[in-house]
């Protein structure tokens, strides 16, 4: 059996539209009980191509950083940013995640002439013409190495703060409420990394741990 075959790897079309330079954007981390919000913006060569380029949440953590690796070494332009949990609990996830695209997408260079951000919303960018795409990471190939930039960068993120509190278990749900998590909150409440607007426990229970 082919790798390609083990991971089902769809054909990817490279871009939405062949005229304007594109930028694919995505973001990783939104629906995250803590950690920031990560945000990736890609520009593709035509001649670019991984057989295993995918949607981040279907392939492996080994899969991930191979191609993150190959997009960082080809791609025309990439750059990701994040948006911190105080920004996220003092507007909004939805806000932070537009926030974080945008800003990845200042750092692109050269700059994207036009944008296909996976997902069904996107606030526009400084008039620059863009496409919502639902399921755009399974669909566009620079949509899918957002995608793996976000997740894989996020990723590392976790497992950083996981050494200042490990008994969260960020090494391995990177800040998603698994079971594990949702129990290390009801035993040691939250902390500072954690998304208090997001309700996570009863209000009695909340305490800060610094």
């Amino acid at each position: 059996m082919t790798q390609r075959a083990k991971y089902d790897v769809p054909t990817l079309q490279l871009t939405y539209q062949e005229e304007l330079l594109e930028a694919g954007c995505d973001e990783a981390g939104r629906g995250c009980y803590a950690g920031p919000v990560f945000a990736a913006a890609v520009i593709l060569p035509n001649n670019f191509y991984h057989p295993l380029l995918n949607d981040s949440k279907l392939l492996k953590a080994a899969v991930r950083a191979e191609l993150r690796s190959y997009i960082e070494a080809n791609a025309i332009a990439f750059a990701v940013a994040q948006v911190g949990v105080e920004e996220i609990d003092s507007t909004n996830i939805l806000k932070a995640s537009q926030k974080a695209m945008h800003l990845a997408l200042d750092a692109l260079n050269p700059a994207a002439a036009f944008i296909a951000v996976d997902g069904n919303y996107f606030v526009p960018y400084n008039q620059v013409p863009h496409a919502c795409i639902v399921k755009g990471d399974s669909k566009y190939a620079h949509i899918a190495a957002a995608s793996i930039l976000a997740k894989t960068y996020r990723d590392a993120y976790m497992q950083r703060i996981h050494e200042e509190f490990p008994h969260y278990h960020w090494i391995s749900n990177k800040g998603y409420g698994t079971l594990k998590h949702r129990i290390a909150i009801e035993e040691n409440g939250i902390c500072k990394h954690h998304r208090k607007s997001f309700n996570i426990l009863p209000e009695s229970l909340l305490s800060v741990n610094n």
